[in-house]
């Protein structure tokens, strides 16, 4: 088990090279394939993402009596 959620930090540059994206202004986004909305601080130069730690158990659904 994962104790703790992936947290990925970078510059704003960082992040409008990572996701091909520009972020104008402070605030939340939505960005492709991301689990989370990145936060981007202009004052402190900086993109905070946090995905979420969640565990889902799903049932095993087989036509096979063996499994």
């Amino acid at each position: 088990m994962i104790p703790r959620s992936p947290h990925i930090t970078g510059a704003v540059a960082d992040w409008e090279a990572w996701t091909g994206m520009a972020f104008p202004d402070t605030g939340d986004y939505v960005f492709p394939a991301g689990l989370a909305t990145v936060h981007i601080d202009h004052d402190t130069d900086s993109g905070d993402y946090w995905e979420s730690n969640i565990w889902i158990i799903h049932p095993l659904i087989s036509d096979n009596p063996d499994i």
